[in-house]
């Protein structure tokens, strides 16, 4: 699996509440938080993903998030 499809996956499974990168490295065991910005905005735009400045649902801190809409 790659990291796009782990934080996909994430992201899916918290849908519709907005995750953070920072919150998404973390949960991923990521390296270097700039892995999760790079991902989120590959995905941010397609398949219902969207990116705005939001309440994270895991950490709370409002700041840039992506969420998958509810279908």
């Amino acid at each position: 699996m790659t990291v796009l499809d782990q934080v996909r996956a994430l992201i899916e499974r918290l849908s519709p509440e907005p995750v953070c990168d920072d919150c998404i490295a973390e949960r991923l065991g990521l390296s270097v938080r700039q892995h999760a910005n790079i991902k989120t905005r590959e995905l941010a735009g397609q398949g219902g993903f969207e990116r705005r400045i939001d309440a994270c649902s895991l950490c709370g801190a409002t700041k840039k998030v992506i969420r998958r809409a509810a279908h």
